[in-house]
């Protein structure tokens, strides 16, 4: 336990060094970037790997928490994997070969207005220290859309909405191992990936939006109304700032 919100469990640290070592056996050319311990330097590929994400969930009993690992090379994600071990359902992808949960192929919600839409969204563990903790911009749509979701698990927000089940997403304050995976399910479920200001890096810079594009697009207009250009939309304020 590292913070009164944000937990580090023993199952954490036992996950990663499982994957670590199955991955490195099967892929011993790759580097591996892990949430607890860090970056291994490897070849084309790097491994980005959560091994758990929805932390509190696993430590309240709730089931919504996944393994989440992406094999990243130059051009982005190329293999994806979401397993949601208590609900039994594992998500994968490769880029260029679909999506898929347990098996069945995904594409993403056919929504094409905020207004008939289930938004997904988190909020960041540092929200106390964080002026631009992603509250504001949850009013700026409350009123909206259809309803909102917070599954606790960005991993698992990104694969719902590659199924379908969830219409967009949106999140501040991100971290590769926790959008590599469920970006590529995205992608290859036909929407959008990307961050809030278009053109940005979604593994790298801190913000992500996806689904459909017509929705990713509705969303970031909603957002943007009445800001400026140099307004902290997208997590760039710093602790203590």
């Amino acid at each position: 336990k590292t913070a009164r919100r944000d937990l580090v469990t023993q199952a954490d640290v036992e996950s990663e060094e499982t994957l670590k070592s199955g991955l490195s056996a099967l892929f011993p050319a790759d580097g591996i970037q892990a949430e607890e311990s860090g970056v291994f330097e490897g070849g084309e590929s790097t491994w980005v790997v959560d091994p758990l994400d929805g932390t509190v969930n696993f430590v309240h009993g709730l089931p919504m928490w996944a393994v989440s690992l992406a094999r990243v090379d130059a051009r982005g994600p190329s293999m994806a994997v979401v397993h949601i071990p208590r609900l039994e359902e594992t998500f994968t992808a490769v880029r260029g070969e679909g999506a898929f949960l347990n098996a069945a192929p995904l594409q993403v919600s056919s929504s094409t207005k905020l207004d008939d839409s289930l938004l997904a969204t988190g909020f960041p563990y540092r929200r106390h220290l964080l002026a631009d903790n992603n509250l504001d911009n949850f009013c700026r749509l409350f009123l909206r859309q259809r309803g909102v979701r917070r599954m606790g698990s960005a991993a698992i927000d990104l694969a719902y909405t590659a199924a379908g089940r969830l219409d967009v997403f949106w999140e501040l304050h991100l971290e590769p191992w926790d959008v590599a995976a469920g970006g590529l399910l995205i992608q290859e479920a036909g929407g959008e990936v990307s961050t809030l200001r278009p053109g940005g890096d979604w593994i790298r810079d801190g913000n992500l939006v996806a689904g459909p594009a017509s929705l990713v697009d509705e969303l970031r207009e909603v957002l943007s109304r009445g800001r400026s250009d140099d307004w902290p939309l997208l997590g760039e304020i710093e602790d203590g700032a």
